[in-house]
């Protein structure tokens, strides 16, 4: 799991196992939490935008583990400006960690997947973005939706190999990501930062809550443990209600 900013829960991270992000603290007290629950895990450092660094962690994985069956591709950022007010250094940085990250940990697993015999699962954490727009995330949602067509060229690529893909794509889920964003759009839009998160962020979900990391971590390991091709290509909305299909 690339981009691990947040512990998830046990019964995950027994089957998603490898941790990778660019501040070794977080991924280390993620590997830990799995570790006291009885699973196997491991901390990795890198950043997901440079090849070599992602080229040896993954390495340095299936080294530890004899091979990786599955990835989870969640390393991101978020930028909050207005398109005419984005600097063009802040478009490339938040492109390159989602876009170049998801491809360099996406070739670097698939690799493997295809040389092992034994295929695996490639799950990108996309978000209700990849399917539409808010305003002040010109670069996130670009990317976002860029997801989307990685993960229908990698489930046409990897079917021969064995290898499946889908994009996991939750609504507002309260990390530290999210966190971050109630005071920008706050002060981007003159509204205080309880109207950001009623009347911006949970405004169409049935029930005004915001999307729990256990929702996500639920739908995550159903797609990896899907036996079959039958969902490939495929992007699952998380997000109470808030975008429907």
């Amino acid at each position: 799991m690339t981009g691990c900013s947040f512990s998830p829960r046990p019964f995950i991270g027994t089957i998603i196992s490898r941790f990778v992000s660019a501040r070794a603290q977080p991924a280390q007290a993620a590997a830990a939490e799995i570790q006291k629950s009885g699973g196997v895990a491991l901390a990795v450092a890198m950043d997901v935008t440079q090849e070599q660094q992602v080229d040896a962690g993954v390495a340095e994985a299936i080294n530890a583990f004899g091979g990786v069956d599955v990835l989870v591709s969640n390393a991101g950022i978020q930028h909050i400006a207005p398109v005419v007010d984005l600097p063009l250094d802040q478009w490339r940085k938040l492109l390159a960690i989602h876009l170049d990250g998801a491809f360099l940990t996406t070739r670097a697993c698939l690799r493997h997947m295809a040389h092992s015999g034994r295929g695996g699962s490639i799950i990108y954490m996309g978000s209700v973005h990849s399917k539409e727009a808010s305003p002040l995330k010109a670069p996130y949602v670009t990317a976002k939706h860029g997801l989307i067509g990685l993960c229908k060229v990698v489930a046409k690529e990897g079917a021969a190999h064995g290898v499946r893909a889908n994009v996991v794509c939750p609504g507002f889920v309260r990390t530290a990501l999210v966190e971050k964003q109630i005071p920008e759009q706050a002060k981007e839009l003159g509204i205080s930062e309880q109207e950001v998160i009623k009347n911006v962020m949970l405004k169409e979900t049935v029930d005004g809550e915001f999307t729990t990391t256990e929702d996500v971590a639920a739908v995550t390991l159903f797609l990896a443990a899907f036996p079959t091709n039958a969902l490939t290509g495929q992007s699952i909305v998380v997000s109470h209600g808030w975008f429907m299909q």
